[in-house]
């Protein structure tokens, strides 16, 4: 017989571990179900020299909130998990780790949860596994050299266990180019195949940016303001929290000696060919940039905050068009697959989904009674996702379980 539970919490990152920590402020029994350990996916799926690219401060997960002497450093894979061990502990949540569930449907009156031969019967569920759980598809991956090596960022750990040779890293968002940056450091040559993302300074008018984001109320920009479902899938700007934090963008990538291209649009034997869009595409990220940057220059002005004025930007020069690339000539031994991550939810067997597969869902509460989720990319805000910003959904889906109990 599977054991009946009243509250189900599946997913043990920041998403989870701070909806237990609602729930047991509301004397709401439960249990956190966690596939792997504690923050499973920052143990299993960060590279060894990855740096949080938001600073300490914004570490807020409820209840343990940075209040140390760094606030604007960011801190390494190694501090990051000490956090969320520590948080973990200190709200003593009721976590059972190495428990994978592979399907959720509903039986009855309650759900279904499938966890190999056995089950768990919840009358409610909250879905906290993550907001970017698998590699957004690859469509030519398959038509890619078989003697280069292919991996995603999840997969790369350190740039010497790579083959020797050039990486060609295609996709030019945070984690295509902080990964850019650091095979750049290691002497790596590296083609970064970009398309469109919005760029941001690391910082801006004498301080760290994520402040004026936050302080300004963009981080608090809501889902319902986006011009359609699709903006949800657009990459987060590219900044980077190595060596102190600093600007990570294709331009400052090139600055450093990347040989950035466009799009990649297939591969013809040892041929990579792309999309002669580079320019367009670099401008892009920088209107959107200049949008962001004005909006919090409003701001400033508007609140009287004395602020020193914005550095002058030079027009940029372009960079060198490559149409194709001879990956046995250029050397590359490896191609990087960075081109984002999307939800992962074909594992729950209900009809709550919209076209994009993302929950018919309203600040966490599904159109289906007793499922919520917590933790996506835009599930009610910007910062929905993020250490500083899970906190107030898991808080709002801890109430609406409280009032259904």
């Amino acid at each position: 017989m599977p054991e009946t539970l009243d509250t189900v919490v599946l997913g043990a990152g920041q998403a989870g571990l701070a909806t237990s920590f609602h729930l047991s402020r509301r004397g709401i029994e439960h249990v956190v179900l966690e596939r792997g350990e504690v923050a499973n996916s920052w143990r299993t799926e960060r590279w060894d020299g990855f740096h949080l690219n938001t600073p300490k401060f914004s570490q807020q997960l409820p209840g343990l909130e940075y209040d140390g002497p760094e606030p604007d450093a960011f801190s390494s894979l190694a501090e990051t998990l000490s956090y969320f061990d520590e948080y973990a502990k200190l709200i003593a949540a009721p976590i059972r780790t190495g428990v994978a569930v592979s399907a959720l449907r509903q039986v009855g009156e309650r759900f279904r949860l499938s966890i190999g031969d056995d089950a768990i019967d919840a009358a409610r569920v909250v879905v906290a596994t993550g907001a970017y759980q698998k590699p957004a598809p690859t469509p030519f991956a398959a038509s890619a050299p078989d003697d280069v090596l292919h991996l995603n960022t999840s997969s790369y750990r350190r740039s010497q266990d790579l083959p020797a040779g050039a990486v060609l890293v295609v996709g030019g968002g945070q984690s295509g180019c902080q990964i850019s940056d650091e095979l750049l450091g290691a002497g790596r040559r590296v083609y970064l195949s970009t398309g469109r993302c919005p760029w941001a300074p690391r910082r801006y008018r004498g301080r760290e940016i994520l402040h004026w984001l936050v302080e300004s109320g963009f981080m608090d920009q809501t889902v319902d303001t986006l011009p359609s479902p699709a903006a949800r899938l657009m990459c987060n700007p590219p900044i980077s929290g190595n060596d102190g934090g600093h600007d990570c963008h294709p331009r400052w990538l090139a600055a450093r000696g990347a040989a950035v291209v466009g799009r990649l649009e297939g591969f013809e034997g040892q041929t990579a060919r792309f999309a002669q869009d580079l320019e367009e595409s670099l401008a892009w990220g920088e209107e959107r940039q200049g949008e962001i940057l004005a909006k919090l220059d409003a701001y400033i002005e508007a609140s009287g905050i004395n602020a020193p004025k914005a550095d002058s930007r030079e027009s940029a020069t372009p960079l060198p068009a490559i149409e194709t690339l001879d990956l046995r000539d250029a050397d590359v031994g490896t191609i990087l697959w960075a081109n984002g991550y999307r939800p992962d939810l074909g594992w729950i067997d209900l009809p709550v989904f919209d076209e994009l597969g993302w929950p018919l869902q309203k600040r966490g509460v599904s159109k289906h009674a007793g499922l919520y989720f917590v933790g996506l990319h835009w599930l009610h805000k910007r910062k929905s996702s993020l250490l500083f910003g899970v906190g107030e959904d898991a808080d709002h889906v801890a109430g609406r379980i409280a009032e259904a109990a």
